[in-house]
């Protein structure tokens, strides 16, 4: 059997036509050989007769049994397990992949071994113009400081004491090292993915993919923009994230690294030589 670079999991929940296009972006992919692994999370698989009438070998549909009632996390956890590929991708399935986008994150990966996770920029598109130009805004913002910050260390200050640069497709990992990580953290209600990459990048360190990577949809509601309207759960998903940050690597490390914040502007901190240490394992 040849070898498979990439497995992209695609969790999906009635989005039956966004999906396809979903698919479609991944199979277009050149310089890389990929499988699709599409969990339907509806118990009647609304999914099936779109996706298996793609008839592409790459591509693989299954009904996620029991559903997660909307906990994506699950879905993908799940996923990981029946994956085969060198890289694991998490496409969420109302984004796209642009162009040579796996390719990109394959070759800086396989060209930096140290890295456990590549990251890149994110693309929005939509019919809302105000939503969209509020979230290009963003990601140009976010795209810059990436590129500009390719010390993994600062990476972590940021997404702890700044916020968050990336998005979970916009994102891959090493699939040796899912398991170590544990996977996503379903008990978190918002920002699974957040969690999960900021540990990725804690452990195993990164390297920044300066192109875009995810056309990403905006101006349409989802569970994540839903949820996040509730400012309880992101505060709790936010005390979660830091509460396991603390507890995993030490609560002097988080307070050294949330005054230097506090302290210096972003500007000045990340042209310093900030090493963390125990990186290249999962604790």
């Amino acid at each position: 059997m040849s070898v498979i670079d990439v497995s992209v999991v695609m969790p999906t929940h009635k989005r039956e036509k966004e999906v396809v296009e979903a698919i479609q972006s991944v199979l277009r992919q050149q310089g890389v050989s990929v499988e699709v692994l599409v969990l339907d999370d509806t118990p009647e698989g609304t999914a099936r007769e779109a996706v298996e009438g793609l008839k592409d070998e790459r591509v693989r549909y299954l009904v996620n049994d029991p559903p997660s009632k909307g906990r994506p996390a699950v879905v993908r956890n799940h996923g990981a397990t029946l994956a085969r590929g060198r890289y694991l991708h998490f496409l969420d399935d109302d984004d796209m992949l642009a162009e040579g986008a796996l390719h990109a994150m394959v070759s800086a990966l396989d060209a930096r071994p140290d890295a456990g996770v590549a990251v890149g920029w994110v693309v929005p598109f939509g019919d809302d113009a105000d939503w969209l130009k509020d979230k290009s805004a963003y990601f140009e913002w976010a795209a810059q400081v990436g590129a500009s910050t390719p010390n993994s260390a600062w990476t972590v200050a940021h997404i702890l004491f700044r916020g968050t640069l990336y998005v979970n497709s916009a994102c891959m990992v090493r699939r040796e090292h899912f398991a170590p990580l544990g996977g996503f953290d379903a008990s978190i209600p918002v920002y699974e993915d957040v969690d999960f990459y900021l540990r990725g990048i804690r452990a195993f360190g990164h390297v920044y993919v300066n192109r875009p990577i995810l056309h990403y949809r905006t101006g349409r509601p989802s569970l994540m923009h839903n949820l996040g309207k509730d400012g309880t759960l992101v505060v709790q998903s936010n005390e979660m994230i830091h509460g396991k940050y603390r507890k995993t690597n030490g609560a002097l490390e988080y307070r050294l690294m949330q005054a230097a914040m506090r302290v210096l502007p972003f500007e000045v901190a990340r042209r310093l030589p900030l090493r963390l240490p125990n990186q290249g394992r999962a604790s």
